[in-house]
């Protein structure tokens, strides 16, 4: 159906971009001119112990000093960090950065409960991590959160994150993704927060139409959602684009490729036939053998050029506002 309900409640959401420059290694203790030059603190990290300033990246997120107010750099060298990982409140104003996420990633293999279980968990605000992959490696059967972020101005850039169920738990604030993979079976991006996903692979690995999202806005005037622009869905059968957590639940998929892995369906409703009235599951423009709108659940909305324009406004435009650590 075309788009006509809560046309005036697309939010305005403002993401910063942190504005930093490329550094590169290029001395015997991992420190460019670069890189003394654009930040405040700068801490290496090396597992080996052979350089840098400390074994584990926990260490090196404590040796920050609480209420933190200059920006710092936590540059990870190569290597599998066999660690959880939390960020506390009190410690804004940190980059996490690898060289390639390739060959950088922290690691565990926790279940049971989204906020416990978390390999990486996030709260401090005007957060940024690049070039990292991580993952929980649980598996199926246990939620099994890798990235937990639960903050304002989070921005994540070529990073991979890897799970089956809840791997993102996207849980609250105003965040940024650009670049990157993400993968799981069920619900694996999920929570309330206001997100722009920009050019990201969304890969799904559920052998039964497991969801893609599980967005949980509670009210229908909350300026929160999962918005993904320029993206590509791909996975190895079946899944479907989303199902309410919430009962305003908003996703929308803008410019974005769908392999036949999608459900034609598209969208779920979790049982919920209530939520058809009140959720925003729209799409605009996208295109790829499981774009198809001929059997989408009618409660989906295929959004007018007006409305996509505007929802492209919005989170597009203003996102070029930048600060500076």
């Amino acid at each position: 159906m075309t788009a006509t309900k809560q046309s005036s409640y697309f939010p305005t959401i403002i993401f910063f971009f942190i504005t930093f420059c490329c550094f590169n290694i290029s001395n015997s203790n991992g420190r460019s001119l670069s890189e003394k030059l654009t930040w405040k603190r700068l801490i290496i990290v090396d597992q080996s112990g052979e350089e840098g300033d400390h074994k584990t990246i926990q260490a090196a997120i404590d040796a920050v000093p609480s209420n933190n107010v200059d920006s710092t750099l936590i540059l990870v060298k190569p290597g599998m960090y066999k660690e959880k990982v939390t960020v506390p409140e009190d410690k804004p104003f940190i980059m996490l950065s690898g060289r390639n996420a390739e060959n950088t990633t922290i690691t565990w293999d926790d279940s049971g409960d989204i906020y416990t279980s978390p390999t990486l968990s996030v709260f401090a605000s005007d957060f940024t991590a690049r070039y990292l992959t991580i993952q929980n490696t649980y598996g199926p059967g246990e939620k099994a959160v890798a990235l937990r972020v639960s903050s304002e101005r989070a921005e994540f850039y070529a990073c991979r994150f890897i799970s089956y169920q809840d791997t993102l738990l996207d849980e609250q604030g105003s965040h940024f993704y650009s670049n990157c993979y993400i993968e799981g079976g069920t619900d694996f991006i999920c929570g309330n927060a206001a997100s722009l996903f920009q050019k990201c692979r969304i890969h799904s690995v559920s052998e039964i139409s497991g969801a893609i999202t599980a967005q949980r806005r509670m009210k229908l005037g909350e300026d929160t959602g999962f918005y993904f622009v320029d993206c590509r869905v791909t996975g190895i059968k079946s899944c479907t684009l989303g199902r309410p957590w919430g009962p305003y639940s908003r996703v929308v998929f803008v410019n974005s490729y769908m392999s036949n892995v999608v459900n034609p369906n598209g969208w779920d409703d979790w049982g919920k036939p209530t939520t058809h009235s009140s959720v925003y599951y729209g799409e605009y423009k996208c295109y790829g053998p499981g774009a198809n709108r001929s059997k989408r659940v009618q409660w989906s909305l295929h959004l007018t050029n007006e409305q996509a324009t505007a929802l492209i406004t919005k989170t597009m435009i203003t996102a070029k506002s930048r600060i500076k650590y």
